[in-house]
């Protein structure tokens, strides 16, 4: 992504998962918010966005965070949200193995509480080992957890794909956890 669209990126991130309310901004129950609404809340807040950046945005995240409607009139994250939505993603059944990314200090209260969500509404699942390595990085030296995907399906646990690739699940309970390496 070219850089000077990172702070968007940023903005948006906050604003469309976070705390649409601290810019004046609502969202739908599916998650949406007007573009217009978007881009003229913004500007109220000192964080003017030109439309053809917020395209830019859209399309070049390289982790495809952000999606428009059909229409091309609202806009909406994909994942990730801690406010209350409803992505209308259906359970689907996930590979036999998925990971998650994090690092060192963490490992300890992962191994006996799980992976939880936090302030967020799902844990997040990699499907390859990269991704997950890379989520762990933005933290320190990565450490990457195997998860055993398949067999929290085959035990009752649902899970999500979400329209950029990302795996979600309520929780990780620590014995469907292992460290790779």
């Amino acid at each position: 992504m070219d850089p000077r669209l990172v702070p968007i990126s940023k903005f948006l991130a906050k604003h469309l998962r976070h705390a649409p309310g601290e810019i004046g901004l609502t969202l739908d129950g599916e998650g949406w918010a007007g573009v217009d609404e978007l881009l003229a809340a913004s500007a109220r807040h000192g964080f003017a966005i030109a439309y053809d950046d917020l395209v830019a945005v859209v399309e070049t995240n390289d982790k495809r965070r952000y999606a428009f409607d059909a229409t091309g009139d609202r806009i909406r994250a994909v994942q990730g949200h801690s406010v209350a939505v409803d992505l209308g993603l259906e359970p689907r059944e996930p590979p036999e193995t998925l990971w998650h990314g994090t690092v060192e200090r963490f490992l300890t209260s992962i191994f006996e509480r799980g992976l939880v969500p936090g302030t967020r509404r799902h844990v997040h699942l990699s499907a390859d080992v990269e991704t997950a390595r890379k989520v762990g990085a933005r933290r320190g030296r990565p450490a990457i957890l195997q998860v055993a995907a398949g067999r929290m399906h085959r035990d009752g646990l649902t899970f999500y794909r979400s329209e950029n690739g990302v795996w979600l699940v309520d929780a990780v309970p620590s014995g469907y956890l292992s460290r790779m390496g």
